[in-house]
C-alpha cells in the first residue's frame, strides 16, 4: 500500500451517490417544494432533485421528481422505501408484483402512497399540458451508507412478497387497526387524497386535535397525518431528528426552539412546505386560518418497525407525555405566555377567532 496515498476516511456513500447523479441539493430549515429547482435525472428519464433539511436526520431524504406532460419515468427497482406524495399534477402508477401481475392505481393532488421494498414500478403524468410533481421521502441515505454499492440497491433482484399486501391495498382501500388514541393506524399502500381521509380523537395532544398513523407497504417508513380545528394550536413536544413535516391543508405556522433558547425559530406554512425539527428541538405547530389545518409527517421508524428506541418511544406515548411525566410535551399550563400572545396576533390578522379558552 502506498504510504502517500490520502487515507479514505469519512465517506458519506449516499452524499457521493447524489453528486454523480447530478442532482442539484435544496439544503435549509423548511422548504417550499414547489420551488425547488429541478435538472434532468438520468436515472429517472425526468426531472429530479434532492431535499436535505437541516433536521433529516441520518436515515431519510427527499427526492422531488417533477414529469413531464404525457410522460413517464423509466422502469424503477430498489432496496430502499419511499412514500411519495402528490404535490400537484394527476396520473398514475403502475407497479409489477413478483407474480407477474401488475397493480394501477391514478393519483391525484394530495394523494400519498407507498413502493413496496423492490418492487418495479413507473409513473405516468396523465395530462398533456401540464407538468406533475412528486415528492417522496426515502430510506436511501441509510442503504446507501449500510452497503455503499449501487448495484446491490438498484440492481438486486430479490422479492419481497410479503410486502405487497392486499390487492385492494392498491385501490384506496386499506384495513383500521385500532390501537389506543394517537396509535391507530391504516394499513394500505395507496391513500387516495389526504385531505378527506376520517381521523381519530387524539386529546393528549391538545385542542381537539385527530390524527391517523400508516402502515404502507408493511414497510419501516412511518407516516401519519394530523389535523387541528379551526382557532387551535397543539402542545409543544420533541423528539429525535428525521421526522419531515409536511402541510397538507390550511396555512399556519411552526415554533422551533432548544430548551432554554430565549428566542423561537419560526416557519410559516402553506400546502407544499416542509421542514423537520433537529434532534430534540421542541417544536409546536399552529392553525392561523379559517379552515382545519392538516400535515403529513414522515419518518424512519414506524409503529409496526419502530427501528430505534428512539422511536419506539416517540412513537408510543414518549410524544404526547408530559414532561414532568417523564415524556417530551409541554404541556399547554407550563407552555411560555408568548406563545399564547403570538397566536392571538396571527388569528387576529386573519379574522379567525380562537378557540383555546377551554383548552388553557
Amino acid at each position: 500500500m502506498d504510504s502517500t496515498a490520502t487515507p479514505k476516511v469519512m465517506v458519506d456513500s449516499y452524499l457521493d451517490w447524489v453528486k454523480k447523479e447530478g442532482l442539484p441539493i435544496t439544503e435549509d430549515f423548511g422548504v417550499d417544494l414547489f420551488q425547488v429547482e429541478t435538472r434532468p435525472w438520468a436515472r429517472f428519464d425526468a426531472q429530479g432533485a434532492a431535499v436535505h433539511l437541516k433536521g433529516r436526520g441520518d436515515f431519510i431524504s427527499m427526492f422531488v421528481l417533477e414529469i413531464a406532460p404525457s410522460k413517464a419515468t423509466a422502469p424503477q427497482r430498489h432496496l430502499y422505501e419511499e412514500v411519495v406524495y402528490v404535490l400537484s399534477g394527476r396520473g398514475s402508477t403502475t407497479i409489477e408484483t413478483p407474480d407477474g401481475r401488475k397493480h394501477m392505481f391514478e393519483w391525484g393532488p394530495r394523494s400519498m402512497f407507498a413502493i413496496p421494498l423492490n418492487a418495479k414500478y413507473r409513473h405516468f403524468n396523465g395530462s398533456g399540458s401540464e407538468p406533475a410533481r412528486l415528492v417522496s421521502t426515502t430510506s436511501l441515505p441509510a442503504v446507501m451508507n449500510m452497503f455503499h454499492n449501487e448495484a446491490f440497491i438498484f440492481e438486486n433482484n430479490f422479492n419481497f412478497d410479503e410486502r405487497i399486501g392486499s390487492a385492494k391495498y392498491f385501490d384506496g382501500e386499506g384495513d383500521f387497526i385500532p390501537v389506543r388514541p394517537g396509535n391507530h393506524m391504516w394499513e394500505t399502500n395507496f391513500v387516495p387524497d389526504l385531505a378527506s381521509i376520517e381521523l381519530k380523537p387524539w386529546g393528549d395532544r391538545g385542542a381537539g386535535g385527530t390524527n391517523i398513523m400508516f402502515i404502507l407497504a408493511d414497510g419501516t417508513m412511518h407516516a401519519h397525518i394530523s389535523e387541528m380545528p379551526v382557532g387551535t394550536y397543539k402542545k409543544a413536544h420533541r423528539h429525535g431528528a428525521d421526522f419531515h413535516v409536511m402541510c397538507v391543508t390550511g396555512t399556519g405556522y411552526s415554533l422551533l426552539w432548544y430548551d432554554g433558547e430565549p428566542d423561537f425559530h419560526r416557519v410559516d406554512w402553506q400546502h407544499g412546505t416542509v421542514f423537520a425539527p433537529p434532534d430534540q428541538m421542541f417544536h409546536q405547530h399552529f392553525n392561523a386560518c379559517p379552515e382545519p389545518a392538516r400535515y403529513l409527517a414522515t419518518a424512519y421508524g414506524s409503529l409496526r418497525y419502530p427501528f430505534t428506541e428512539s422511536k419506539r418511544k416517540s412513537l408510543f406515548g414518549g410524544v404526547s407525555t408530559s414532561l414532568k411525566n417523564g415524556g417530551d410535551q409541554i404541556e399547554y399550563a407550563d407552555q411560555n405566555p408568548r406563545v399564547q400572545q403570538m397566536y392571538e396576533e396571527a388569528t387576529r390578522k386573519a379574522g379567525v377567532t380562537v378557540r383555546m379558552s377551554a383548552f388553557l
